[in-house]
Order: structure tokens, then C-alpha cells, then sequence
């Protein structure tokens, strides 16, 4: 299976490959739980994108699909979207809801020491 890259342009995990991808990684992962009909989750795509982008070899960052993907929706407790969550050594250690600007997010990131 493997990642894929959605139209977002962010790799895309699925029920079938969170374990692998996300669970299973050597860096720590953060989570974007999304979904089409979300507007504050495409406002989120750039921020998400940049920090891909700018802390690659410290930090993957991925979205699932919550419509798509309801076992690891319902497995993790996301009542709404976007939530994000930072999982390190498979484990989840941050949950975030709701948009919000990259530095915020990259002093959450930091709190969390991800970053």
C-alpha cells in the first residue's frame, strides 16, 4: 500500500495503513483528520504543507479522510474537524482542534516536543 498523495498535495494514510504509516513511524507523525465539506481544514492545507516542507527530517505530517476512514476516527475519539494529532513512538501525545496560524502550531509542535 504506501502512502498516497491527495489533492492536497499532503500524503494521505487511510484505515488500511495508519498502523504502518503513522503507528509504525521513526519520526513522529502529525495527523490532520479531515474532509472535503471542511473549509477550515483547506485553510489548514498551506500551513500543514509548509511545515512538511521546512521540518521533513524531523516531523511527517499526513491527512485521513474521517468519511473514508471511520475505524481510526472512531479509534482515536475525533468528534470534529480538523483535529490534529501528534503521534511519537505510536502513541498519540497532542490532540489540537480547530485551524490555526503556523506559528501557533509550531509552538504546540514544540510543547509537544516534536520539534
Amino acid at each position: 500500500m504506501g502512502v498516497t498523495s491527495g489533492t492536497s498535495g499532503l500524503a494521505q494514510v487511510t484505515d488500511a495503513d495508519f498502523e504502518a504509516e503513522v503507528k509504525g513511524s521513526e519520526l513522529p507523525v502529525l495527523v490532520q483528520f479531515t474532509a472535503d465539506w471542511c473549509g477550515p481544514c483547506r485553510q489548514l492545507v498551506p500551513v500543514l504543507k509548509d511545515i512538511a516542507f521546512e521540518e521533513g527530517d524531523r516531523l511527517k505530517v499526513v491527512q485521513i479522510d474521517v468519511d473514508r476512514n471511520p475505524g481510526t476516527t472512531v479509534a482515536y475519539g475525533v468528534l470534529s474537524t480538523p483535529t490534529l494529532m501528534v503521534f511519537r513512538d505510536g502513541e498519540p501525545v497532542r490532540s489540537m482542534v480547530g485551524a490555526r496560524p503556523k506559528r501557533r502550531l509550531l509552538e504546540e509542535l514544540a510543547d509537544a516536543e516534536v520539534l
